[in-house]
């Protein structure tokens, strides 16, 4: 009857899939409940800044329910992205990588279950005739059969390394969405950076323009004897800068589009979509910032840092079970014969049952010091996770500071920019009057030249920023709002069907 009970207890642990690893708790958030407030922070601008009535809407969506196609309304940016997600060397190594973790998680959980290989066999052996039997020096023996084997977890070694192996598999799968959703964002910011250069490249073209003409003007004066050298040379610098310029932007605006081809993995097809300018990009700017607290759920980098943890969590119920006796069961059955004719015959069959048990007494410190490190490495990955949501936050914190400032500062740079323009125009009104030298038409064309530059970086930046908390909040996993969020190990495939996820099919069994 104890017998019994033993084996009843055994079975129980095993069904219930105990091991000793020690009871994962998720650490303490390392950061304030809330983002920062007030001064920078208090002005974040509403659905109707800074583009009026015609400015979109979140309509208080979180970013990661907002697809990335109602956040990027420029038809050649969306199919650019699409691209890219077919398309992308990066990305296709993470989900290789994700696959390739998904097929180790498979061969560790095969150690939970019994082995059983068919077999066939044929000996021959020689024994010298003074020790052989009745003179036979040669004997033959052939067998046909089943072999098993299986190790009893009773202490939930295998189970914790299949569970550090599923944590691990996971944590590829968030990474690969993460790099997702990374791309998504690059490939917009490197879009929108070709955009600022394109406009860069038409101002710097205007003002050589003029800058060429002045200089023409100048010039002809100066050939008649009613200009100064002075004017000539000075009217000279505004075209020799302006021509540099328009050299080093070409050969910016060339590498920009060469970083978004390589983004995109292909070269740019001929048959894309028309572009909106700069000024129309028109994304949203009042996506809500929530808790950091939401953070956890929408980041796959913090999700992925915690996968990482339950893996080390569970590699310390490994350890801790090399401590105790490792019970497998071996066995046999088949046919054998000294012939092979006689291997089905009636009296042939032949089994053997070898059951063992190996208890560790003296391993040299290995056991004690394979738990030791397994308990640094959990110490390693809560400091990793406590860092991931640490840079979150400040991720998230620095987007909104930028976002409550840059709509006040193109503001004033394009009032600056209206001045500028107003005093070239004065300055030569008053050179043609004979008011003012030239020196000052110059000062003020070169300085008009600088503040549409800065107009131009600071519209750029601020819809670089937009995109930045648009990741940072966990959006651009999703095609489209509304759409049922893809598991992280869902293959991409626009256009159809999301396909199941691996892990429902791999933590099925």
């Amino acid at each position: 009857m104890q017998k019994h009970s033993l084996i009843a207890v055994a079975v129980a642990f095993l069904a219930a899939g105990c091991t000793m690893a020690p009871k994962y708790e998720r650490p303490a958030a390392p950061v304030t409940s809330t983002f920062p407030t007030g001064g920078v922070y208090a002005t974040q601008p509403g659905a109707t800044q800074p583009g009026g009535a015609g400015a979109r809407s979140a309509n208080g969506l979180a970013a990661a329910d907002i697809g990335w196609r109602d956040f990027f309304i420029d038809p050649r940016m969306q199919q650019l992205i699409e691209i890219a997600l077919k398309n992308n060397r990066d990305l296709r190594v993470s989900v290789l990588n994700m696959q390739a973790s998904q097929a180790q998680f498979r061969i560790v959980r095969a150690g939970l279950f019994p082995t059983l290989d068919a077999a066939a066999s044929q000996s021959k052996q020689r024994t010298p005739k003074d020790l052989s039997v009745f003179g036979n020096t040669i004997s033959n023996s052939y067998s046909v059969g089943l072999n098993a084997s299986w190790e009893i977890d009773f202490f939930g070694r295998i189970q914790s390394l299949k569970d550090q192996a599923l944590a691990q598999y996971l944590a590829t799968a968030q990474a690969r969405k993460a790099a997702e959703i990374a791309l998504v964002s690059q490939v917009a910011n490197q879009y929108l950076t070709v955009l600022e250069l394109d406009d860069l490249l038409k101002v710097t073209q205007g003002t050589l323009k003029t800058a060429q003409e002045s200089y023409r003007i100048t010039k002809l004066q100066f050939d008649n004897g009613t200009g100064s050298e002075l004017d000539l040379r000075q009217a000279q610098t505004v075209v020799e800068q302006a021509d540099a310029n328009l050299h080093a932007q070409e050969r910016l605006r060339a590498q920009a589009e060469n970083a978004l081809v390589l983004l995109v993995g292909e070269p740019l097809p001929a048959g894309l979509a028309p572009g909106l300018t700069l000024d129309d990009q028109n994304l949203l700017t009042d996506i809500p910032a929530g808790l950091p607290s939401d953070l956890l759920t929408r980041r796959p980098d913090i999700m992925e840092a915690e996968e990482n943890l339950l893996a080390a969590n569970a590699n310390i119920g490994a350890a801790r079970a090399a401590f105790f006796p490792k019970v497998s069961l071996t066995g046999s059955f088949g046919t054998l014969s000294p012939t092979l004719g006689g291997l089905f015959k009636p009296g042939s069959a032949a089994w053997s049952f070898a059951p063992s048990i190996t208890l560790p007494i003296f391993e040299g410190g290995q056991n004690l010091a394979n738990l030791d490190l397994a308990n640094i490495q959990k110490n390693v990955q809560i400091a990793t996770y406590e860092k991931a949501i640490q840079t979150a936050f400040r991720e998230v914190a620095d987007a909104l500071a930028a976002r409550g400032t840059y709509d006040q500062q193109i503001q004033s740079l394009e009032r600056n920019a209206f001045a500028e323009q107003r005093r070239l125009d004065l300055s030569n009104l008053r050179y043609t009057s004979g008011v003012d030298s030239y020196l000052l038409v110059l000062t003020a064309q070169t300085d008009l030249y600088s503040a549409q530059q800065s107009l131009i970086t600071a519209r750029m930046e601020r819809l670089q920023n937009l995109v930045t908390l648009y990741q940072a909040l966990g959006g651009g996993w999703i095609e489209h709002s509304g759409d049922q969020p893809r598991p992280a190990d869902a293959p991409v495939d626009y256009g159809a069907a999301s396909a199941p996820a691996a892990a429902s099919a791999a933590t099925a069994g």
